[in-house]
């Protein structure tokens, strides 16, 4: 087990750096103190190389230049929120809209736009681990309160990277919040997603508005382009989306959240390499990149449905839909939410 850490460039001027977490079987998560961002998830392949689980750059202006998120930490709460109005208690707020009248992924100066600050890392016998930690204001990114944030990478000896999210707050405040990596374990050139194959165990995912906010309704998988019970080719299921208005997903599946069975898994049967994803949450928000936007890239390649975005939280706007979960955060309350991903190859 080791951790070593890089320079990675700078954002806003000031130095980001990179935190390299190797176990002994050579897997290697790499994480930036910018964004608490997933730069790189490396495995061994069968040729003594290595390669990369999911979209990556040497360059932090590719991460940055873009509207992606890509590889983030997101919050105070990923997705939607509905006219980015909330109520608490008996108050009444109005969050920043900065995706037309809706707030979208915790507002222009949420998780994904901060350096976070690095409390430590550790090693044992199996696991080396890093922890960061934000504290943001309502007034840095409009929500109430002021909400200290910790986010945990851990890289074990069993190739588990798990996420562990922490918060407090001095005052009701919501947190919900979630990883932005987007995933393709092909080999490096891979065009797009097509040919990887993804199961995810959900009956349902959510009717939304022309904004891409829940209605409240659930609608059952079967019988449509959303069944991935089984399974499934990317391309064939985008294939079917290829006349709707995204040109492939951006939506929701209802899950059952567990740190022991995947909620999904996704898999290139050519090289053999494969992720199981886990969350103690009940959604899985995936994203199939399909704008294409030059600065969109992996390796310096740009092809749409280039990465999936696999983002497991609570249901979206769920501070408007009581079935949805709860995201509030109490003064003086602590809450706790896990990811995890175990990789093969």
């Amino acid at each position: 087990m080791d951790i070593t850490k890089v320079p990675f460039g700078k954002f806003k001027g000031e130095p980001v750096t990179k935190y390299v977490l190797t176990n002994d079987n050579g897997v290697q998560a790499s994480i930036l103190d910018f964004a608490g961002l997933l730069q790189s998830f490396k495995v061994p392949t069968k040729n003594g190389g290595k390669a990369d689980m999911v979209l990556t750059s040497e360059n932090l202006d590719e991460f940055t230049n873009n509207g992606f998120c890509t590889n983030r930490l997101i919050g105070r709460v990923a997705g939607r929120i509905a006219n980015g109005k909330v109520k608490l208690g008996d108050s009444e707020y109005q969050l920043e809209q900065n995706e037309g009248k809706n707030t979208l992924h915790g507002g222009t100066n949420g998780f994904y736009n901060h350096i976070w600050h690095v409390d430590k890392t550790t090693t044992t016998d199996d696991t080396v681990a890093i922890t960061l930690s934000l504290t943001l204001s309502e007034k840095d990114d409009t929500f109430p309160a002021t909400i200290h944030v910790t986010a945990t990478y851990t890289l074990d000896n069993n190739d588990n990277l798990s996420l562990k999210f922490g918060a407090t707050s001095d005052g009701e405040t919501l947190f919900n919040p979630t990883n932005h990596t987007y995933w393709n374990m092909a080999h490096a050139d891979a065009k797009n997603v097509d040919d990887l194959t993804l199961q995810v165990h959900s009956q349902y995912h959510l009717a939304v508005d022309s904004g891409k906010i829940p209605t409240g309704e659930k609608l059952a998988n079967a019988g449509t382009p959303f069944d991935f019970n089984q399974p499934t080719r990317l391309g064939d299921a985008l294939k079917q989306m290829a006349s709707t208005k995204e040109n492939g997903f951006d939506d929701i599946w209802v899950v059952e959240p567990s740190l022991t069975k995947p909620i999904a898994t996704l898999e290139d049967k050519k090289s053999g390499r494969k992720m199981e994803l886990y969350s103690d949450r009940n959604a899985l928000i995936m994203y199939t990149m399909n704008s294409d936007d030059p600065a969109v890239y992996n390796h310096g390649q740009v092809h749409p449905h280039l990465g999936i975005a696999m983002e497991a939280q609570t249901l979206p706007d769920a501070i408007h839909h009581s079935g949805f979960g709860d995201i509030t955060l109490k003064p003086n309350e602590e809450k706790h939410y896990t990811i995890k991903w175990h990789v093969e190859y």
